[in-house]
């Protein structure tokens, strides 16, 4: 009969165990810390197309503000000029007259329509030559021109404004054991001011201009004419923490969009 000595196999086997559980729990950290960092750049570069999506909308306020006349106070709008009717001279003296109602009645300066300042951008600048600008790899470089140029605008500081009425917002999705409100609003305000975004436009010449409407009338169709159209480019950028907000570079993300908008002549 042989002897067989087992002695000390159930702690071999224990630290056997041990290793393959350490093992196994050391990649599942792994694994979980991987797809935590994948969400958290997929959230980023999400809001750097919200972002994105904020420049074009800017670009193209900017470019109907300039049709339509820039905004100015009460108190500097401009008289009626040489040359006007009588007819003119007394229109222009009951707008005044109007608006000083209006704005005595709200308690506050009133802002009007610079209309007489109204115009239709041209191309008559180069770009400045930044890492949104060179984003756009349809662009051709040589001769190109834009009407504005517009750089580095904080996103976080656009929308802190909403920030101030933390009573307002909605905590019950946010509740923290260790945060108040003002503290989890104050880091997400800083989290977003690490979102910038550019914009740029382009005259792009005569496009369709197509005005609907409906009528009684049998023979009543869709009036088109020519209007001008311009090209918007932005992006939406996340900058690395802690970088200061004159700085222009350290960009970590950046989303690249385009729009076009039509004006009537």
């Amino acid at each position: 009969m042989i002897n067989k000595n087992e002695k000390g196999f159930a702690l071999v086997l224990s630290l056997v165990l041990l290793l393959v559980m350490s093992l196994m729990g050391g990649a599942l950290i792994v694994v979980s810390s991987g797809d935590h960092q994948s969400n958290n750049s997929s959230d980023n570069y999400q809001q750097a197309f919200y972002v994105a999506e904020t420049g074009l909308l800017e670009g193209e306020k900017n470019i109907i503000n300039q049709y339509m006349g820039p905004w100015t106070s009460l108190g500097e709008v401009p008289g009626y000029g040489e040359g006007a009717t009588d007819d003119e001279i007394e229109a222009h003296a009951l707008y005044v007259a109007e608006l000083t109602t209006k704005s005595s009645a709200g308690g506050a300066d009133l802002f009007v329509r610079h209309t007489a300042g109204r115009l239709s951008p041209v191309n008559y600048r180069a770009p400045s030559n930044t890492d949104c600008y060179r984003s756009f790899r349809n662009i051709q470089r040589d001769g190109f021109q834009v009407t504005d140029h517009v750089e580095n605008q904080n996103f976080g500081t656009l929308i802190e404004p909403i920030f101030a009425f933390e009573d307002d917002v909605d905590t019950t999705d946010y509740e923290h054991p260790r945060k108040t409100t003002s503290i989890i609003l104050k880091e997400e305000l800083t989290f977003l001011k690490r979102f910038r975004y550019e914009y740029f436009s382009v005259n792009i010449g005569t496009a369709p201009y197509l005005g609907t409407g409906s009528s009684i009338k049998k023979a009543s169709t869709n009036s088109q004419s020519l209007g001008t159209a311009y090209k918007i480019y932005a992006c939406g950028i996340m900058v690395a923490k802690g970088t200061d907000p004159e700085d222009k570079g350290n960009a970590e993300i950046i989303i690249a969009l385009e729009s076009v908008i039509v004006m009537p002549n």
